[in-house]
């Protein structure tokens, strides 16, 4: 099996170094690189192709998301995860937009990060709550529209389950059907309200109050 190329971005040497050092015991992860700016990080990453970048928010010479947008148009198939201390929305919406995929607080376990990262590689979001909670209080205005009363009951299901922050895998476990069938409800779901990806779509079941 091949391993999954990972590439660390923090402007602290020492977060930086021990990141790296967790995530080189795991047997299915190669740390191929580690930057410690916006600007060295979109060059390593142009030279060393990752699988996966942790990115750092906010370093001195610029933040995470400039660099996220930046890496993300010359290697759109990178998956990008903001690993920071900031929970600011203005901060948040700005990184997503950019195209990073997952956004974790530095005060994840380290499980976490690396389940994550396993995730990002099927490119399936994980957002911490907090974060989400952020989100959610900047999302709530009056809308009208409410695409999800065109789901089936099965797909509203889905759709809980993904706000929940449920793996396509724990939907299929708890819903007892299969994963093929799981991804199936899911792409219908995305189409129907009209998202590009599960973050938005568990932002939308939180909005909508459908968890």
């Amino acid at each position: 099996m091949r391993k999954i190329r990972v590439m660390v971005v923090d402007d602290h040497e020492m977060v930086r170094r021990g990141i790296c050092s967790y995530l080189e015991t795991e047997d299915d992860l190669d740390v191929v690189g580690q930057a410690h700016s916006g600007k060295s990080a979109l060059e390593l990453a142009l030279k060393l192709k990752p699988d996966v970048i942790l990115m750092d928010l906010i370093m001195e010479d610029g933040t995470g998301i400039e660099a996220t947008a930046a890496i993300k148009q010359e290697l759109p198939d990178v998956q990008i995860i903001i690993l920071t201390s900031f929970i600011d929305e203005k901060l948040v919406f700005p990184a997503l937009e950019a195209g990073a995929l997952s956004y974790l607080l530095k005060t994840a376990h380290a499980e976490e990060i690396v389940d994550t990262i396993r995730l990002a590689i099927r490119q399936e979001a994980v957002i911490e709550p907090k974060v989400a909670t952020k989100m959610l209080a900047r999302m709530r205005h009056t809308d009208e529209h409410q695409p999800h009363n065109d789901l089936t009951e099965r797909e509203l299901e889905i759709l809980m389950l993904i706000g929940e922050g449920k793996t396509n895998q724990e939907i299929a476990d708890e819903l007892f059907i299969g994963i093929k069938t799981v991804k199936t409800h899911v792409s219908n779901v995305l189409n129907k309200l009209g998202v590009e990806d599960r973050t938005k779509a568990a932002v939308y079941a939180h909005r909508h109050k459908i968890v």
